[in-house]
C-alpha cells in the first residue's frame, strides 16, 4: 500500500465511508457545491469587449506589457516584434500545443516541450484570462508543461480574447464543466513574480519571471 493509500483510507474510516455509502456521499458533496451561493463580487462588465479592456487595464496595473492582434496566426510577428524591441533574441520554449504556428517565418526559432534553466523566454498560451484582477489561468497538461511559464526570465502569453472571464469564480466554473477532472497543477499569474520582503521595496522577478507580455488575440 503506498502513503497516498494509506493516507485516504484513514481518512475514509474517519468519515465513516465504504463501498456501500460511497455514492451516497459523493451525491451529496456535489449536492452541496452545486447549491453554493456565491459571496459578494465586485462590478465586472459582462460584455466581451468590455471584459477585454478591463483585463488589459488590470493587467498594465500588474506591471505586464500587452499587444493586441486580431487573428492566432498574426501572433508571432507580435512576439518578434517585442523580442526585438527589448533585444532578448530569437529562442524561446514554447507550449507544445503551440508550436504549429509559422514561427520561423517571424524570425523565432521555438524548442517545443518543457523549459531549461537555459531558456530565457518561455510562450504559453492561458486556459483562461480572469478580467476582474488582470490574471492569467493556466492549467498542466502534457502539451501545456508548466515550466515555460515559470522558468525563464521572460514569459509572453497568448491570450485569447474569447476565453477572458469575469472573476476567479467563472474560471473555476469553467473548469470544471470543460475539463471534469481537474489538471494536477493549476497556477495563477498576475504579472511579473515580485516580492516586497525588503524593506517593503517592490523586487521584479524574484520567484520567476520580471516579465510578462501579453498578446491578446481577437
Amino acid at each position: 500500500m503506498s502513503s497516498r493509500d494509506d493516507i485516504l483510507g484513514r481518512v475514509r474510516v474517519r468519515l465513516h465511508r465504504n463501498e456501500t455509502n460511497a455514492a451516497a456521499g459523493r451525491n451529496a458533496i456535489d449536492a452541496v457545491l452545486a447549491a453554493k451561493t456565491p459571496g459578494p463580487r465586485p462590478a465586472v462588465p459582462t460584455e466581451k469587449s468590455a471584459l477585454a479592456g478591463r483585463f488589459i487595464e488590470k493587467s498594465l496595473a500588474q506591471s505586464s506589457t500587452v499587444a493586441t492582434v486580431a487573428t492566432l496566426a498574426e501572433a508571432p510577428a507580435a512576439v518578434a516584434h517585442y523580442l526585438a524591441e527589448l533585444k532578448l533574441g530569437v529562442r524561446a520554449a514554447i507550449w507544445p500545443s503551440l508550436a504549429d504556428l509559422d514561427w520561423s517565418a517571424a524570425g523565432i526559432e521555438v524548442a517545443s516541450r518543457g523549459a531549461e534553466d537555459s531558456d530565457l523566454v518561455g510562450i504559453t498560451g492561458c486556459y483562461c484570462a480572469i478580467a476582474e484582477t488582470g490574471t492569467l489561468m493556466l492549467c498542466s497538461a502534457p502539451d501545456h508543461p508548466a515550466t515555460v511559464s515559470l522558468l525563464p526570465e521572460t514569459h509572453i502569453a497568448i491570450v485569447p480574447a474569447s476565453r477572458i472571464v469575469p472573476g476567479m469564480e467563472d474560471a473555476w466554473a469553467l473548469a470544471r464543466a470543460e475539463l471534469g477532472t481537474l489538471p494536477r497543477a493549476v497556477n495563477f499569474i498576475s504579472g511579473p513574480s515580485r516580492t516586497g520582503d525588503i524593506e517593503q521595496t517592490i523586487v521584479l522577478g524574484a520567484h520567476g519571471p520580471y516579465r510578462v507580455h501579453l498578446v491578446i488575440v481577437g
